[in-house]
């Protein structure tokens, strides 16, 4: 039996809820129907590329669209970034991130996007709002949506579907039995489907590009919070009595301790939930011992950051036939939009 069928076992009661399950999917269809007959399909001059997902949980957006932003900019487009800005209050919206901008204005994911890219970053929770601020400042001819799928109010030129390598689509059910925000049919209707992570399951759509690409993260240094000094992934140094601390407020905690064990190191966990908002007072386990995190849960760390606190760098490294036929896809919207 694999972990993943023995989960399943244990949690067999979820299936009393499949009536409420139906009943969430029959709301979201209506919901969908009724924005989409409201809305147009995408704006005239600005495609916008929607990159979402159909499950709860973390699956790697936000890596994804740092390394699309860099490679857009690689073959000389502009792009930008709109966010909704989960956890974040900020003083007006839309909002555009600059130096100065906090976790508290603007949530954790936006904060880590605006640190990792140079280009506009757009925080407001009504994306449509963001996207006519965009086009009135006219500094992007492509808006890549860091989640949104089901923001149906909001028109898009290409939708891309990150799932989990290891969860997948869990037992297959909408909410609540089941950990989908749409039915899995969704994924025959949008563009792309990228796997986050190795997966070994041939069943899954794959939208309309018809095969599944892969991304995987792959660690590039450790990065002190209060000096920025970087290291080698395997010369971090261990404070104390060499006890090293790892903990994660992300959507899988479990990948993240998962890539600290694969480095050779041998950490206490700590999952913490996501988007969780840290004080230093929910660290104080790891007083005098060096404390490892991720680069989303670092900015919320930096204001009490001890000498010994490190976060995790990353880079996403894409399928390279994906990511040319993806590029490719997104010039020729830009071309269609402008012409």
């Amino acid at each position: 039996m694999t972990i993943v069928d023995a989960w399943y076992k244990k949690h067999a009661w979820l299936w009393l809820l499949w009536p409420l399950s139906v009943l969430f999917t029959l709301l979201a269809r209506q919901r969908r129907a009724r924005l989409q007959r409201a809305w147009p399909l995408e704006p005239a001059d600005i495609p916008v590329v929607v990159v979402g997902n159909i499950t709860v949980g973390g699956t790697g957006k936000s890596p994804f669209v740092i390394a699309l932003v860099r490679q857009l900019q690689a073959i000389g487009l502009q792009p930008a970034v709109i966010t909704r800005g989960y956890g974040g209050r900020a003083p007006h919206y839309p909002c555009f991130l600059d130096a100065a901008s906090t976790v508290e204005e603007a949530g954790d994911e936006a904060i880590m996007i605006g640190r990792s890219v140079s280009c506009p970053v757009v925080v407001d929770r009504r994306r449509v709002r963001a996207i006519e601020a965009l086009r009135r400042s006219q500094t992007c001819d492509v808006i890549i949506s860091d989640d949104g799928l089901q923001h149906y109010a909001m028109p898009r030129a290409l939708e891309i579907v990150m799932l989990d390598g290891e969860r997948l689509l869990g037992n297959g059910l909408c909410l609540p039995a089941g950990p989908l925000r749409e039915p899995a049919a969704r994924l025959e209707e949008v563009d792309y489907v990228v796997v986050n992570g190795d997966s070994s399951d041939t069943t899954l759509a794959s939208g309309r590009f018809g095969r599944k690409p892969t991304m995987h993260l792959r660690p590039s240094a450790w990065v002190n919070l209060r000096s920025g000094a970087r290291v080698d992934l395997q010369s971090l140094p261990l404070a104390g009595a060499g006890r090293l601390h790892a903990f994660a407020g992300i959507g899988n905690p479990q990948r993240f301790f998962a890539t600290v064990r694969a480095l050779g190191y041998s950490p206490l966990c700590h999952p913490f939930p996501d988007h969780y908002r840290f004080g230093a007072q929910d660290l104080r386990f790891a007083s005098g011992n060096t404390v490892v995190m991720t680069q989303k849960d670092a900015v919320k760390c930096e204001s009490f950051a001890g000498p010994d606190y490190w976060y995790l760098a990353v880079e996403a490294e894409l399928d390279a036939d994906f990511s040319a036929h993806l590029l490719q896809d997104i010039s020729a919207r830009i071309a269609a939009a402008t012409h």
